[in-house]
């Protein structure tokens, strides 16, 4: 089928989270219609859009790409993602719309450990899909009980549908995890990718380390090793260097009587106050009452989200 092609303009349309709310839901015969019918441009939103097409034929279009849509599918496209949707001319389309603040929900939900919430953020925000319900069945039928839920607005619909909703925000990250594997299947074992670092990373802790000398260990780019080793260990490698030498800085801090100043040096920090600053922000106190109070120790690391294989 020909279809006009799309102007460079793109059009910006923001949608407003009623008050307590995380989604937005566009239900309805309104949104049964012929999708497209004089628009020739693109459109983006400041919330992720998450369409379930019941039927209807057409071209829905993710950035540069066209695919075509035939009923029991779904698109999850993250904000600012440029996008359009057009029905075959003189035909209707049926289709619900969920907008949700992604950020804003997990957050909230993650309010005590910002960088879970921050590594859920990007994975679910790094691509739109458009996908068949039979073949992805779970996921659908979260998207159509949101839906349901929004629909009937029973007494605390709002708290059944957060449930709902962070199963469907952790089902997104998973298949994103699972394509992003894909791509890396092709290069090294990703595994062994970061094992060499953090073998390399325990025996020069305590030197000045930079993230172009971990990448150049294993031969990647630097923004390529960034991406592959906060997405394995659910941290940046600043963040596990720091967390390496403040492990190791409790040690010195129980077992000896060395000076702060000296513990610090010895651990790789180049001055007192980023030692300071960083053993507080990982174990909750300062070096001076973790030296008094030890016994803390096992306890606040236990607190430190590192990747496990098992659940996934």
């Amino acid at each position: 089928m020909s279809r006009r092609k799309k102007r460079d303009k793109i059009e910006f349309r923001y949608y407003q989270m009623p008050p307590g709310s995380p989604l937005q839901a566009l239900l309805g015969k309104k949104w049964t219609q012929e999708y497209g019918r004089d628009i020739d441009y693109l459109h983006f939103h400041n919330y992720m859009e998450i369409g379930y097409c019941y039927s209807g034929d057409g071209i829905l279009t993710l950035g540069k790409e066209d695919v075509r849509f035939h009923g029991e599918e779904f698109s999850i496209i993250p904000k600012n993602y440029p996008h359009t949707t057009n029905s075959d001319p003189g035909k209707l389309s049926s289709w619900e719309y969920l907008f949700v603040d992604v950020e804003g929900f997990l957050r909230h939900f993650y309010y005590d450990n910002p960088g879970q919430a921050e590594f859920l953020i990007q994975r679910i925000n790094s691509r739109a899909m458009f996908l068949k319900a039979e073949e992805y069945a779970v996921i659908a039928r979260m998207i159509l009980r949101l839906m349901d839920i929004m629909r009937a607005s029973e007494e605390f619909y709002l708290e059944e549908a957060k449930g709902v909703l962070l199963g469907l925000l952790v089902n997104i990250a998973r298949i994103n995890r699972k394509e992003e594997e894909k791509e890396w299947s092709e290069g090294e074992e990703l595994t062994t990718v970061i094992t060499k670092v953090l073998d390399y990373i325990s025996v020069h802790y305590m030197e000045p380390l930079r993230v172009k000398d971990l990448a150049d260990q294993v031969h990647i780019s630097e923004t390529h090793f960034r991406r592959i080793f906060s997405y394995y260990m659910q941290m940046s490698p600043l963040e596990y260097i720091n967390f390496v030498r403040v492990h190791v800085a409790c040690d010195h801090l129980e077992k000896t009587e060395e000076p702060i100043v000296d513990v610090a040096h010895k651990c790789g920090f180049t001055t007192s106050s980023t030692f300071n600053r960083n053993f507080k922000q990982i174990m909750g106190v300062t070096p001076m009452e973790w030296r008094k109070r030890p016994e803390n120790y096992e306890r606040q690391l236990l607190n430190v989200d590192i990747h496990s294989e098992e659940g996934w």
